[in-house]
């Protein structure tokens, strides 16, 4: 068998930037262990396969494809970046002529519409509530957070972008939390990133140790900071070894997240 696949690197307009992902396009589904080993071959933090809806394959949303996401480790229930590059395939390279597609996901329908040389995507809103910061997450991190909150994930608060950038957890130790998920995040730097906030999301119950930009983190940092700033648009930066960066919009339930993508590799696996 052979499958078209696509390597795309996510909210960033140059290569070697943002976060990759893998998207691969299947007729019909495989076995969960294929996709698992798929995804596992690539390395990727994400894997996305796409489904066309079809009368062999209706979708009950009403979506234009069906959608899932796998680290190498798991299958998960929302990726933004990987959602992004897969609408970046199919309105660049494979339907060209269409401006929005629509995507049947375990985290419900999701819409991505192009936008001048951006694309528009529409993710939940996962507003957290502050919570009291456990022992071993502040051990692990190595620092004193301001505050600790949580939606699904840890939410860290820290003083300054420059704690951020400089921090180096004990991943081990984070992969023991329940649950095992960290976003920490602090005011963007003027001289520095010169975004409103900025973060890093680690993730190693999903088998990746750091994710170099994350969409679903900022279905959680957008409610935060829209509400810390008082405003509902944000730019924000993901701070990692690669980087990226995100236009952010609280609207409402849902997260508008605004982004570019770049082009890497276009080929054939065959199994």
């Amino acid at each position: 068998m052979r499958i078209p696949i696509f390597q795309v690197d996510a909210f960033t307009a140059t290569p070697f930037a943002g976060n990759p992902a893998a998207v691969c396009t299947l007729a019909e589904w495989l076995p969960d262990d294929v996709l698992l080993a798929i995804a596992a071959e690539n390395a990727l933090s994400e894997t996305a396969f796409l489904v066309a809806d079809s009368a062999a394959h209706p979708s009950p949303a009403g979506a234009d494809h069906h959608l899932r996401w796998f680290t190498p480790a798991i299958e998960v229930e929302l990726c933004g970046h990987a959602t992004l590059a897969s609408a970046h395939v199919l309105l660049t390279h494979l339907h060209p002529g269409l401006d929005t597609v629509s995507f049947d996901t375990l985290s419900g329908r999701l819409e991505v519409h192009r936008e001048g040389d951006r694309l528009r995507m529409d993710l939940p809103a996962l507003p957290p509530d502050a919570v009291e910061a456990p022992p071993a997450l502040v051990e692990a991190l190595g620092v004193a957070p301001v505050e600790v909150l949580a939606a699904g994930r840890w939410l860290v608060v820290l003083d300054s972008e420059a704690q951020v950038v400089g921090l180096s957890p004990d991943i081990a130790a984070l992969a023991g939390l329940d649950p095992p998920y960290v976003i920490v995040t602090a005011p963007g730097d003027p001289a520095g990133s010169g975004a409103d906030f900025v973060s890093r999301f680690f993730a190693p119950g999903a088998g990746v140790a750091e994710d170099p930009v994350t969409g679903s983190a900022h279905c959680v940092l957008t409610p935060y900071w829209a509400d810390r700033l008082g405003r509902p648009r944000l730019h924000a930066r993901q701070v990692s070894a690669r980087g990226g960066d995100l236009d952010c919009e609280l609207a409402g339930d849902r997260v508008v997240l605004r982004g570019r993508c770049a082009d890497y590799l276009e080929g054939t696996i065959t199994i």
